[in-house]
């Protein structure tokens, strides 16, 4: 089953692992990676980052959709690797910090 529009095939191998929904899904992929799958993520995802930018900027906020919708939380599951492939050596966890799972993200109904 493919995942992404085709031109972004390449990026297939990572949809399972990182195209994940919530911001709580994303952290708890980061932290089962090992710093390889870190780095080999991050390293497939930043070369592609402005075509995915581009693509999903063609969307009204909040409303990509379709094929879309799980290539725009690859992007984001980028944010969430970047710092620790830049800063933390490919660690990750956040180093001299409290425990992640303590903390967790509660999203709110969204008007209609």
């Amino acid at each position: 089953m493919t995942t992404f529009p085709p031109e972004f095939s390449d990026l297939e191998p990572f949809a399972a692992k990182w195209a994940k929904a919530t911001e709580d899904d994303r952290a708890a992929a980061r932290r089962s990676a090992t710093p390889a799958e870190l780095q080999s993520f991050y390293d497939a995802a930043l070369r592609r980052l402005p075509e995915i930018l581009k693509r999903v900027d063609a969307y009204p906020l909040g409303e990509i959709e379709g094929k879309d919708q799980p290539l725009f939380h690859l992007a984001l599951s980028l944010t969430e690797v970047a710092p620790h492939v830049e800063f933390y050596k490919c660690d990750p966890n956040v180093p001299y910090a409290f425990k992640e799972t303590r903390m967790f993200g509660r999203h709110a109904a969204t008007p209609d």
